[in-house]
């Protein structure tokens, strides 16, 4: 299913869920919550398990995960864990050491369930059309307001060339180590794998994707994403 070419064969999903999801307000984390039947982490990886494409997909733990042994996606042929460190970057960085077999990665949030076959397709292309690679992203359409205390506002920011980072985003595996590895040597705040990239002077593609590729962080998108699966069911997809 899916399957773009052959010079596209060896492509490698890395997918950071060592996050505690302290926003949560939950004593167990996001990724971990229910929806429907599914954990958000089951809910976001679901595409990239069927598409072929993707032959490999590293799930990146904390050291003290008691949850993702007792899913069935732990024992799916495709999948294999690894355990992260205390910051995403180090996370990616370990699920990236543990590539072996692949010239590009694709890194996806845990916590973004609702990706959609054409992003992850659009995303998948870059491996054909570019040697940088990008992210998806999306053109940021709210106000965006500076506070230096969060309480008053500062000045407006002008948001016609603002553009809200999503997942997944795909590089090639040596270029993103590389960076990655330079990015935190030298103490780099690193909030997507695209930081390190444009550290190191390179400028990933912008991929425009679907804002309903939500990520989840506070307990309101739980409700927004369950909208989002109602639509469907109603529209009788599944």
């Amino acid at each position: 299913m899916n399957t773009i070419s052959s010079y596209c064969s060896k492509v490698v999903a890395v997918i950071p869920a060592a996050g505690i999801g302290s926003r949560m307000l939950l004593n167990i984390p996001k990724q971990y919550i229910k929806v429907r039947g599914r954990t958000i982490l089951e809910h976001s990886i679901k595409l990239l398990l069927v598409n072929s494409t993707i032959k490999k997909i590293i799930i990146v733990l904390d050291k003290n995960d008691a949850f993702f042994n007792k899913l069935s996606i732990a024992s799916h042929p495709k999948v294999v864990s690894v355990i992260g460190g205390k910051f995403r970057s180090c996370s990616v960085l370990a699920g990236i050491l543990a590539i072996n077999d692949a010239d590009w990665v694709i890194v996806h949030d845990s916590v973004r369930p609702y990706l959609s076959v054409s992003d992850l397709n659009k995303i998948i292309f870059l491996v054909q059309n570019s040697k940088i690679g990008g992210i998806l992203a999306s053109p940021m359409h709210n106000t965006i307001k500076y506070s230096l205390d969060s309480s008053n506002v500062l000045f407006t920011i002008n948001r016609n060339k603002l553009w809200n980072a999503l997942t997944p985003q795909c590089f090639p595996v040596k270029l993103l180590l590389a960076c990655l590895r330079k990015a935190i040597k030298d103490g780099l705040n690193i909030t997507d794998e695209a930081v390190a990239m444009e550290y190191c002077g390179y400028y990933p593609k912008l991929v425009r994707g679907s804002s309903s590729n939500i990520k989840i962080t506070y307990p309101e998108d739980i409700s927004l994403f369950n909208f989002y699966l109602e639509k469907n069911v109603l529209s009788g997809k599944t």
